[in-house]
C-alpha cells in the first residue's frame, strides 16, 4: 500500500522525533531517520529541503506541546488558585516535563545545533516567554505582584528555568537533586524572582 505524501511526511517526523529522544540530534542522521519511517534516503528530500528544515519541523511540533501544556497546567487549577500559583505551575510543568523526558529535553534546550535550528530555539523561548508575560500581567492586575517589566522579568524567568535544567537534563550528568527537589527549587525561585515571596 502506497503512502499519502503526508503520511509519509508524518512518518519522517516521526522517526526523527523518536530518534532524537533516544540519542539527540546525531542519533538522526538521514539514513536513520529513513529507515525508521520505512522509506528510501532521499525521501526525505522529497518533503523537506534539508535534514535541518525536518528537524525546525520536529522542534515547532514538540514546542508547541509544550507550550499547550503549560497553558493547561494552569488552567487546569481551581478557581480559587492565585494568578501568582498558575504562573508557577506554568514553569514548573515545563520542568516536570522536561525532567520526565531529559534527552529530547536536551535536544530542545541545549544541545548543539545547526544554525536553522537554534533561530527557532530562540522564537520559541520568545513564545514561552509570552505564555509567562500573561500570567504576570494577571498576577499585577490582580494586586499580587508588585509593578515591573514584564517582558523582561518573563524572559529572565524562561532563561533562568531553562538554564537551571542544563545540568540534570545533560547526557553527561553526573546522580543530582531528584526532579521534585528541581522542580521545588525551580518554583521558590519563580516566586522570589516576580516578588511574590518565599511562599
Amino acid at each position: 500500500m502506497a503512502l499519502t505524501a503526508a503520511g509519509t511526511r508524518e512518518r519522517l517526523l516521526t522517526a526523527a522525533q523518536e530518534l532524537i529522544e533516544e540519542g539527540g540530534y546525531g542519533a538522526a542522521s538521514v539514513i536513520a531517520i529513513a529507515e525508521r519511517a520505512g522509506v528510501a534516503a532521499g525521501t526525505l528530500y522529497r518533503h523537506f529541503a534539508s535534514k535541518e528544515q525536518l528537524f525546525v519541523e520536529v522542534f515547532r511540533s514538540v514546542c508547541a506541546r509544550e507550550e499547550r501544556a503549560m497553558r493547561a497546567a494552569a488552567a487546569s487549577l481551581p478557581a480559587s488558585a492565585s494568578a501568582v500559583q498558575r504562573l508557577e505551575t506554568e514553569l514548573a510543568s515545563f520542568a516536570e516535563r522536561a525532567l520526565r523526558n531529559p534527552r529530547l529535553a536536551w535536544a530542545l534546550i541545549a544541545e548543539p545545533v545547526d544554525p536553522l535550528v537554534d533561530a527557532e530555539r530562540l522564537a520559541y523561548r520568545e513564545r514561552y516567554a509570552g505564555v509567562v508575560a500573561e500570567g504576570l500581567r494577571a498576577a499585577i492586575a490582580a494586586g499580587e505582584l508588585p509593578e515591573q517589566n514584564v517582558e523582561l522579568t518573563a524572559a529572565a524567568l524562561v532563561g533562568g528555568c531553562g538554564e537551571a535544567l542544563v545540568g540534570p537534563l545533560s547526557p553527561l550528568a553526573a546522580s543530582g537533586p531528584d526532579a521534585a527537589e528541581i522542580v521545588e527549587a525551580l518554583r521558590t525561585f519563580v516566586r522570589r524572582a516576580v516578588g511574590a515571596g518565599a511562599g
